[in-house]
């Protein structure tokens, strides 16, 4: 960490299906002795998209909607336009999922909450009328086609769970996810007076400085908003892991959670809402998250019942594998 100028670091191991390790190190701030502990908790970025994605398979489960239906069917606030690109090919979730959907974000798009800024509501982001995203999201190529990172795709989705429960996204991963696998440090993209109700982590540039604000928000929390702790994160990976053997918490059947870790569309190691490699009983998942001061990887082989967690309050610049988190990835897992 030192080396690395690494502020704060979490991390769990999974083995033989339950969780064997959970290690803490350093300071929730570079220069306070505030030390990372169970409480802290730190921002995980992209790993939202993998929550996200478990959350949608089990309002597919509860008949919420189908995963291969157009989604302006059941959209009620906000509508795919529709252009040549969707009269060929409709955007369905499985698609926004998989970063298939035909959607680009548009350049400069998605950044950080501002300190004292207003929320945008989901439409003003999609209606490019907000700050964080200039133009309004459409199709720019034929779904299914191609494959673009998204987090506007995910921004549809979070509209889309709201429009067919008639709650805030938030209380909708309350209920479904977070209540029934105890996920008492687990919270998405507290507002900026609401912090003293949280433990959270500071995010760090790779000098080790706090970045301006200490805490880095996104108004988008099915793709980047999430907010916890390595032990939680690690007890969503079991419950994937225990579901695929027909035993949920949340209760949803192994034929879904297996659909999550299947190869879609026309990418190979692309997933739902998460990254693949091998195939079969020697599948590996994986899902990172790398933000304003922050970095964060979840890697897991679901079969084997093994995985591993780690969350840094430090954006080094570069990818995961190349620093700190490859070099604790390699000690554990290869």
């Amino acid at each position: 960490m030192q080396h690395y100028q690494v502020a704060g670091l979490s991390f769990s191991l999974i083995e033989e299906g339950q969780i064997s390790k959970t290690e803490h190190f350093g300071y929730l701030e570079s220069g306070s002795d505030k030390r990372v502990d169970d409480t802290i908790i730190f921002n995980a970025c992209s790993i939202s998209k993998f929550l996200t994605a478990l959350l949608v398979m089990k309002l597919v489960e509860q008949g919420y909607f189908h995963l291969d239906e157009d989604v302006n069917n059941k959209l009620l606030s906000w509508k795919v336009p529709e252009n040549h690109y969707t009269k060929v090919k409709k955007v369905t979730l499985r698609n926004l999922l998989c970063h298939q959907s035909g959607i680009k974000d548009p350049p400069a798009s998605f950044s950080e909450l501002q300190p004292m800024q207003a929320y945008p509501t989901m439409g003003e982001i999609l209606n490019g009328q907000s700050s964080f995203c200039h133009m309004p999201i459409a199709v720019s190529y034929e779904p299914e086609r191609e494959f673009h990172y998204s987090d506007a795709g995910f921004c549809i989705i979070q509209q889309l769970i709201e429009d067919v429960t008639g709650k805030p996204f938030s209380l909708v991963m309350d209920e479904f996810i977070f209540t029934p696998l105890n996920m008492k440090n687990s919270v998405f993209a507290p507002k900026l007076h609401d912090t003293e109700q949280y433990a959270l982590a500071c995010g760090h540039h790779r000098n080790g400085e706090v970045v301006p604000g200490k805490y880095p928000f996104y108004p988008y929390q099915a793709a980047c908003g999430l907010w916890t702790t390595s032990k939680d994160l690690a007890n969503v990976v079991l419950e994937l892991m225990h579901a695929l053997k027909g035993v949920s918490k949340i209760g949803i059947c192994a034929s879904h959670v297996n659909d999550l870790i299947q190869p879609q569309g026309c990418k190979e190691w692309t997933g739902l809402g998460v990254f693949l490699d091998g195939s079969q009983q020697e599948i590996k998942i994986s899902s990172l998250g790398w933000g304003i001061g922050f970095q964060c990887m979840i890697v897991a082989y679901p079969y084997k019942e093994k995985g591993f967690v780690i969350m840094t309050n430090t954006d080094l610049g570069i990818h995961q594998m190349k620093g700190i988190i490859g070099e604790i990835y390699n000690a554990f897992m290869v």
